[in-house]
């Protein structure tokens, strides 16, 4: 069975919020169309306590977007987002939510940043989707949602590493940076992500 994973579709990484993707918006017509053509969609939902070590607010004299080392793990450090319960971290208003079977929060732990909806960037946690998935016997997973070269990709790695037959839906996905985008999914086809527009994906 097929899967949509939607990624992050959160007011925070819309125009307008803390973490924003450029033209972010514009993908909620697609995804809402495609919501409706999957037996099964579920979604990820980035969500920080206060004091998350991922933010620059939380280390003295660094500023958004400049990389650390945080236990050992690179980490780009970030504009507080996504913070546990505030609005920038619900999902988008115009984000049809009515076919989705379950919600995987991530980002939860202070210490360790956690892009993929599979495990934590250290790969100490996880979220619990990958043996949700098999357990709903889904074997292929399709990926959309915000930003394409992060959330979406390490969400589109993972998947793949456990063995599901994956895609990223390209108009359902953007990217902060276009160039890091394309860099990131020529790594991916090399795993065998298929990256295609929604028409050829969901039949």
């Amino acid at each position: 069975m097929r899967a949509l994973v939607l990624v992050d579709i959160q007011n925070d990484f819309l125009p307008g919020g803390r973490l924003p993707v450029a033209g972010g918006d514009a993908i909620l017509p697609v995804v809402n169309a495609l919501v409706r053509r999957y037996p099964l969609v579920v979604a990820t939902q980035d969500w920080h306590p206060p004091t998350h070590m991922s933010f620059a607010s939380q280390h003295a004299g660094r500023a958004p977007f400049e990389r650390i080392e945080l236990d050992g793990i690179a980490q780009t450090l970030w504009p507080d987002h996504c913070v546990q319960g505030s609005d920038g971290a619900a999902f988008a208003a115009a984000l049809d939510v009515g076919p989705v079977a379950a919600i995987f929060r991530k980002g939860m732990d202070p210490r360790v940043d956690s892009y993929s909806g599979f495990f934590d960037n250290g790969r100490r946690h996880r979220t619990g989707l990958g043996e949700w998935l098999r357990a709903m016997a889904v074997d292929e997973v399709h990926v959309a949602g915000l930003a394409a070269e992060v959330c979406v990709a390490y969400t589109a790695r993972d998947a793949a590493g456990l063995g599901f037959r994956t895609a990223i839906v390209a108009d359902a996905t953007r990217a902060l940076s276009d160039a890091e985008f394309s860099a990131t999914a020529g790594a991916l086809r090399t795993l065998g992500v298929t990256v295609a527009p929604a028409e050829s994906l969901a039949g």
